[in-house]
């Protein structure tokens, strides 16, 4: 069984709503020098299915390739 990091992150020019609040967080806690914070989705899954199938799902149902991309690393036995 193979264990697969999906990571799921806004589109490059596609407003990240929660990136935005993190970063006005931070800035109001005196933190300096951040010119942007980007939040996104871990997804750790654990199947029998090869890379294709999970491609599959993410294009299907775990990311929406309208607004968000997404990286799909295998890291080895779940």
């Amino acid at each position: 069984m193979a264990r697969y990091e999906i990571y799921v992150t806004y589109k490059k020019g596609i407003f990240d709503p929660p990136g935005a609040t993190a970063k006005r967080a931070l800035d109001n806690l005196g933190y300096s020098g951040i010119n942007d914070v980007k939040i996104g989705k871990y997804i750790q899954l654990d199947c029998d299915c090869g890379q294709d199938a999970v491609r599959e799902m993410c294009e299907k149902l775990l990311a929406n390739p309208v607004i968000e991309d997404f990286r799909i690393e295998i890291a080895g036995e779940g």
